[in-house]
């Protein structure tokens, strides 16, 4: 696959997540595209194909940072939040034992 396809990938890629973890949050949607948006046409001139690689490699490594570390929160009250979690981001509890396991 070509350079161009893959910072394209990475460019759009990044905007999906952005778009499914802000959701419902003009401003924090809004702020991360603008951001984005900045970054990718600060380098639109790059040439030297392993600073494009890098590049490349942290906009994937900075999407799935905000795909599996980034949280919602909403103010409900002047001392309340309430947490809205995406449903990748919950997990299975394992179960409580009071008996510990014996060694083997």
């Amino acid at each position: 696959m070509g350079t161009r396809l893959k910072v394209l990938r990475v460019f759009k890629t990044l905007h999906r997540t952005r778009r499914e973890v802000f959701k419902d949050d003009a401003r924090a949607l809004t702020a991360a595209r603008s951001k984005i948006n900045e970054e990718f046409r600060k380098n639109k001139d790059e040439t030297s194909e392993e600073n494009i690689q890098k590049m490349i490699k942290m906009g994937s490594d900075v999407e799935i940072v905000l795909r599996e570390t980034v949280l919602q929160m909403e103010h409900v009250g002047d001392q309340t939040l309430v947490l809205r979690p995406r449903e990748s981001l919950l997990l299975e509890n394992v179960p409580y034992c009071d008996q510990p396991r014996k060694k083997s």
